[in-house]
């Protein structure tokens, strides 16, 4: 029965290829597979052992390289800007320089700087008064505006700090003289945050508890980041714990191996809050922008009570004063480490360190003074 079946589909497959109706794709195809044999993947040891090489220096022909062709797109762009502004038509206003001298002129209540005749005002309208104790600082607003080329730079506040930073000591001023606490409210809940994640107090796990902890040692290295963070924070934690806030005790914001910071105590938070609540407005001021550049409640306490006139009985002339350099290694500390070993990234890094000291000079500028 089986051999009368596959005679049957063999006349029904040889009648389909000689039907004229069908033609040749009716034709079964066949296609034949072949594979190999299976064989398991052979690992590779790893040899790789020691710390990791150093970071990569350019060389001084790379170094010029790069100066050269800043300068050329500095260049171009300085072109483009002459051409755009030779075209005929009318350009904005806020493209233009409308003044052509700035003076800064004496008066009762200080200091005023003013744009040929116009006074240069905060953003409540308010004409910028500088206090009689900070000539230094009129002028160095001055300078600001005598560098801008146009109206249009001066509504961004990294080309004026100066000026932004007395306008908004000026702004806490006036509005706590009208029974306004809001901007001193806002300003210590913002510095009690940074307190519970204080860079100073943000430590390295140590290194029997860290499975990476061999990375971070190289040959040419004899401390550990921990080591490095703790030596640099102890004397300005002595400093804070003996001279402003004593009896408070300031905890590692890390815990070892945990990513939570710890919560400093409610005692800690009350002192530290009472001691910010009765700031002057420029030493309050100065205190914000310090902080937010360097993301340390401590380092930026510590420059205030080293350059304020409102704390000269505080401040040692004999010892070596803690200035832009010390407050910005100290609040930088774990990014120059990693970046010492494995190199900066160009336009972001280096950019940073100096925008940090920038803002900690400000603030320095904002309350130093003769008095």
């Amino acid at each position: 029965m089986r051999t009368s079946a596959l005679r049957v589909a063999s006349s029904r497959s040889h009648a389909l290829r000689l039907h004229s109706s069908v033609g040749r794709l009716a034709e079964p195809a066949f296609r034949q597979l072949t594979t190999t044999a299976w064989r398991p993947a052979t690992a590779l040891p790893i040899t790789a052992a020691g710390p990791p090489p150093s970071a990569p220096v350019p060389t001084s022909s790379q170094y010029g390289d790069r100066v050269g062709e800043r300068r050329r797109k500095a260049e171009m762009l300085r072109q483009g800007k002459e051409l755009r502004a030779s075209e005929p038509g009318k350009s904005s206003p806020l493209k233009r320089r409308f003044w052509k001298e700035v003076h800064v002129k004496e008066v009762p209540e200080g200091y005023q700087v003013f744009l040929d005749s116009r006074p240069v005002r905060t953003p409540a309208k308010s004409i910028l008064t500088i206090p009689p104790s900070k000539p230094h600082l009129a002028h160095a607003i001055a300078i600001e505006w005598d560098m801008l080329e146009s109206v249009q730079q001066a509504l961004k506040n990294h080309n004026i700090p100066m000026t932004s930073i007395v306008a908004r000591a000026q702004d806490i001023i006036e509005a706590e003289a009208r029974g306004v606490t809001k901007n001193r409210d806002e300003i210590i809940s913002v510095m009690l945050r940074y307190l519970d994640t204080d860079t100073l107090l943000c430590w390295a796990p140590e290194q029997a508890a860290h499975d990476a902890g061999q990375l971070e040692m190289h040959s040419s290295r004899t401390e550990s980041l921990r080591d490095i963070q703790i030596r640099t924070a102890k004397p300005i934690i002595s400093f804070l714990t003996t001279s402003i806030w004593p009896g408070v005790e300031l905890k590692p914001a890390l815990e070892n191996g945990s990513i939570m910071p710890t919560k400093q105590s409610e005692m800690t938070r009350s002192v530290i809050k009472g001691w910010i609540s009765g700031l002057p407005a420029y030493e309050l001021a100065a205190l914000e922008r310090a902080v937010l550049a360097g993301k340390s409640l401590l380092v930026g306490t510590r420059l205030l009570i080293e350059w304020s006139e409102e704390f000269r009985d505080l401040q040692r002339s004999s010892d070596k004063r803690f200035g832009i350099e010390e407050a910005a290694e100290a609040a930088t500390l774990e990014v120059r480490w990693q970046t010492g070993m494995w190199g900066e990234v160009e336009d972001t890094h280096d950019v940073e360190n100096e925008d940090i000291r920038r803002q900690l000079g400000s603030a320095i500028l904002l309350i130093s003074g003769k008095r």
